[in-house]
């Protein structure tokens, strides 16, 4: 009679622990039919490479106005003083370091900079029709990133597209992004898409 009531009870007690195994886990794996709610970055405001920009001298007697890209290196390129880092920096931060590098230099002695980003991007990979760079705005999502890239191949694994984020990798399923939008990530500057090659 114990053995009987006791049964029921284990039953619910394994599938109780059946569901906790499927339940999201760390590092982008996901519950069936959900897509990873991924945070957003707490550098995205940090310049990177690839990030375009104007530079603008000023208060000085003629004003320089220079379009700059910053390099794999994290660099970029200015007149007189070379090579300034970039990458890691507000642009903020960017104007001070490159006002306190011509005067320390003693080509000004009195200097404002002006630092305007035009351009930032995110990168697509793998089973797309146009990998490479995108451009990146406000409203840029990983469904409209993919259709930016020219669509999928015939190849692409649509359910295990891989987005990387501060050196964290997440799976998405596309297709479920595009039937239930609210799944469907906004993207931010230096996010990385990769899509795979599916066995079949």
């Amino acid at each position: 009679m114990f053995l009987s009531r006791l049964s029921p009870l284990l039953a619910a007690l394994a599938f109780l622990l059946l569901g906790a195994g499927c339940a999201t886990g760390e590092g982008g794996s996901t519950a069936a039919g959900t897509n990873p709610n991924v945070a957003a970055p707490s550098t995205s405001a940090q310049l990177r490479p690839g990030d375009t920009m104007i530079v603008s001298l000023l208060s000085i007697p003629e004003p320089i106005n220079s379009n700059v890209q910053i390099d794999e290196q994290g660099l970029i390129r200015l007149q007189y003083i070379g090579a300034v880092t970039a990458a890691g920096l507000t642009t903020s931060e960017l104007s001070q370091s490159i006002r306190d590098a011509y005067i320390n230099k003693k080509f000004f002695t009195t200097l404002d900079v002006s630092v305007n980003v035009t351009e930032r991007y995110i990168y697509i990979g793998g089973e797309v029709q146009r990998p490479g760079r995108i451009v990146w705005s406000p409203d840029l999502t990983l469904t409209k990133a993919v259709q930016s890239a020219g669509g999928f191949t015939l190849y692409a694994k649509e359910a295990r597209v891989m987005l990387t984020r501060d050196r964290k990798a997440y799976d998405f399923d596309v297709k479920l992004a595009q039937r239930h939008p609210e799944q469907d990530p906004l993207l931010f500057p230096g996010d990385s898409i990769q899509v795979p090659r599916s066995a079949f």
